[in-house]
Order: structure tokens, then C-alpha cells, then sequence
């Protein structure tokens, strides 16, 4: 069975699906800001991303820095298959 989420962890899992190897951070909150039609805060994201990770829903990985990021590297996230199944639960539910 896949993990339960809830339905802002439901929300930015979709974030990551729909902007596929182009998530990281920003993208994923102005994605999930626009699929709720409310304004989030990038802590409640980032967080959530966090507990993903936790829970094997999703998984991260650094990309290397740009000088336009003055050499700070970004974070990208993809769903993994637990995460994929946990969506289709929560939308078969």
C-alpha cells in the first residue's frame, strides 16, 4: 500500500509531475500556487518537500551551480513510484 498524503503533499507532488525535470524550489511553489489559486509560502513547500523525501514519495538531487546563482547549486525533485501510487490513491479515494 502507498503512504497516505495529504492534500497540500497531494498538490506539490502533482507540481512535480506536471513540471517534470524542470522542479526545483521556485518552480514548484509558483506551480502549486497557481494550481490552489492562493498564495503559499515557500517554507510550507520546502517543508513538504522534505517530508515527501521522508516518506519515499519523491527524491532530490543537486545540479551543479551557475554563475547567474553565483555558483550555488539548485535542487531538483522528481516523484518516485511510491509517490505516483499515492496520488492515484488519494484520487481514487
Amino acid at each position: 500500500m502507498a503512504e497516505v498524503i495529504g492534500h497540500f503533499e497531494q498538490a506539490v507532488l502533482v507540481a512535480l509531475v506536471r513540471l517534470g525535470s524542470d522542479a526545483y524550489g521556485r518552480a514548484i511553489l509558483n506551480e502549486v500556487q497557481t494550481r490552489l489559486e492562493r498564495e503559499v509560502s515557500a517554507g510550507a513547500v520546502y517543508a513538504t518537500l522534505e517530508r515527501l523525501e521522508a516518506k519515499g514519495c519523491a527524491l532530490s538531487r543537486l545540479a551543479p551551480g551557475t554563475a547567474i546563482r553565483g555558483g550555488r547549486a539548485r535542487r531538483y525533485f522528481t516523484p518516485t513510484a511510491a509517490g505516483i501510487r499515492a496520488l492515484n490513491d488519494a484520487k481514487s479515494a
